[in-house]
């Protein structure tokens, strides 16, 4: 039907007759000769319909955008004055000697051109993946894959499957359960990633395993979060956390030389999980970005303030100063803008110094919170963030989570708002993470995942000390981004369990949800840890998207549904008896 893709004509092929099929992308009649781009996966190519044939002239005449053609004609240069620059194919045209419409369209709801909702763009996904920028996006995740497995087989990992139907199991986000028709009341869960399963690759003695697999989540959504995603899972045995991230950042340099021709240090830098938090507010921190917060608490243990006092002495809270260079210029409504916004991650309020002159002693700056605080304080927190005429410090007073999230998500927006985010690529390593949390309720939760070991190898140690415990495990970040996590499993029986009593899990329980781990973990089981990176969120930041949305071919809304197909959708009373369940709602039908 063809013999050339249209966006891969140049002037090599000049003089010779060429068969090419599409889609009409613009139609313009111009005295009497008719002018077709027609479009294809590779690009564009103007075909040109003379009156002097005139049978296919008329077929030309009731084309329209979006029909679909096979044209065959002859390959000439463009006349001098009508050569588009902007086109690869933008020299030559083609000459049509004959004309078949394959196929016709509507009037599509949207012009490929056209700024349309996601609402709509995605009921109409086939439509909106025509046009070039999702075209391009899903020719990189394509690139992006080909570059991944090419490196994973040069170095030996072998590609292998785990199941979709597992078992429910705690791992921190809400199972999608299905349920069993073959054994009524029970349910199989899709899973939030193959975790246990390539722990037990590593048993059964496949020391470098990978896998580009779907994974399922059943939480809230976000740019950058999909109920299924996929993961480029990785483990390894008999290899330490060194070698491992040695040998993951061989990967995504590979994967980034070779795909956009971008070149990372060697070795990537690597950041302590709590200089992390104290400095960016974020353990996924944007490089990037120059503005730091500056731990400025123990300047507040002896003034009355109790705003800054109470969190000074709590060793659950902090008092951080963000520093604006030039941030004087910001107006009041600008700064009641990001009170509203840091309130959002729980802050009560913004207190602020502008410093409109820094020679100028307590007359120099501007605050409601100066009246409340002791001059030679105020002098030394200037002097610790470096302040300079002109600056404006934001404060942040009260609980650790609350400050670290409120002020880094407010250095985040402080960056793009004043246009301070530096150009190109800023990928590290976050390192000696914890290995519990606090739940709120006296508690542990795990900061990865329960499989995650601790540094030290003293079972009792670890129950000892939980709070002061760190992992073996890393993040891969790049402009903020977390694009990859990992760690050194838990190996031994004793540490495993002393990991899930600290968690609450006990003795029955991991029998149950984790028996069959438990029990291989009995027959030899090797030292052993790996690592996943998010796919849709790699390919998202090299395309340059603002979401994941943009290089999934067929995503989710940020509610979870699928505007193309209508799901989720209601079960049929019939399909539901075969499976026992009875579903009570008020939303259904009838």
């Amino acid at each position: 039907m063809r013999s050339h893709y249209c966006g891969q004509v140049d002037r090599s092929l000049i003089g010779q007759d060429l068969a090419v099929a599409g889609w009409v992308h613009r139609r313009r009649d111009h005295g009497g000769v008719i002018f077709v781009d027609l479009r294809d996966r590779e690009g564009l190519l103007q075909v040109v319909f003379d009156p002097d044939s005139p049978e296919i002239f008329a077929q030309a005449e009731r084309v329209r955008g979006e029909y679909v053609l096979a044209v065959q004609g002859l390959l000439r240069e463009r006349p001098k004055g009508t050569i588009n620059p902007e086109l690869p194919t933008g020299e030559v045209e083609l000459l049509a000697k004959e004309l078949t419409v394959l196929n016709k369209s509507k009037t599509p709801p949207f012009h490929h051109e056209e700024h349309a909702s996601e609402e709509i763009r995605l009921r109409y996904r086939y439509l909106d993946l025509r046009r070039e920028g999702m075209q391009r996006n899903l020719r990189l995740r394509h690139a992006v894959t080909r570059a991944i497995r090419h490196f994973l087989d040069e170095t030996g990992f072998v590609e292998i499957e785990t199941p979709i139907l597992a078992k429910t199991t705690p791992e921190g986000a809400r199972d999608y359960l299905v349920p069993s028709r073959t054994h009524p009341g029970q349910f199989f869960a899709l899973p939030q990633s193959p975790q246990i399963m390539k722990q037990l690759l590593m048993m059964a003695g496949f020391d470098r395993y990978y896998q580009i697999v779907k994974c399922f989540r059943d939480e809230d959504l976000r740019a950058d979060r999909q109920p299924e995603f996929t993961q480029v899972d990785i483990e390894t045995a008999f290899m330490d956390e060194t070698e491992i991230m040695t040998l993951m950042e061989a990967l995504i340099r590979h994967t980034f030389e070779s795909v956009l021709d971008v070149s990372f240090p060697n070795p990537l830098p690597k950041l302590a999980y709590a200089e992390a938090m104290e400095r960016y507010g974020s353990d996924a921190p944007d490089l990037r970005n120059p503005l730091v917060l500056t731990e400025v608490g123990d300047l507040f243990e002896g003034v009355e303030f109790k705003v800054f006092a109470g969190p000074a002495h709590d060793t659950g809270s902090r008092v951080a100063a963000l520093k604006l260079p030039g941030g004087g210029s910001l107006s009041r409504k600008e700064i009641d803008d990001y009170t509203e916004m840091v309130g959002r991650y729980g802050a009560k309020g913004l207190a602020y110094i502008k410093v409109n002159d820094r020679e100028g002693g307590a007359n120099g700056l501007q605050s409601p919170i100066l009246k409340f605080l002791p001059v030679e304080v105020v002098e030394s927190v200037l002097n610790r963030v470096g302040a300079e005429t002109g600056d404006l410090i934001f404060f942040g007073a009260g609980k650790l989570r609350v400050v670290n999230e409120s002020l880094g998500a407010l250095r985040d927006q402080l960056g793009v708002d004043r246009g301070l985010i530096e150009e190109g690529w800023r990928p590290l390593w976050v390192i000696d993470f914890p290995v519990f949390e606090e739940d709120g309720g006296g508690g542990w939760t795990s900061s990865h995942h329960p499989f995650t070991a601790p540094l030290g190898n003293d079972p009792d140690e670890l129950k000892s000390d939980p709070k002061g415990a760190l992992s073996r495990a890393y993040d891969m970040v790049l402009n903020g981004t977390e694009i990859g996590g990992g760690s050194i499993r838990i190996h031994k029986l004793e540490m495993q369990s002393a990991v899930f009593e600290l968690l609450g899990i006990d003795a029955e329980e991991a029998e149950e949800k984790f028996g069959f781990l438990l029990t291989a973990m009995d027959y030899g089981c090797p030292p052993h840890g790996g690592i996943a990176f998010g796919l849709d969120r790699l390919v998202m930041l090299m395309a340059g998207a603002e979401s994941i949305r943009e290089v999934i071919a067929f995503p989710k809304t940020q509610t979870a549904t699928d505007p193309l197909t209508g799901a989720p959708s209601f079960a049929s009373a019939e399909q539901l008896k075969e499976v026992g369940i009875r579903i009570r709602s008020p939303n259904k039908p009838g």
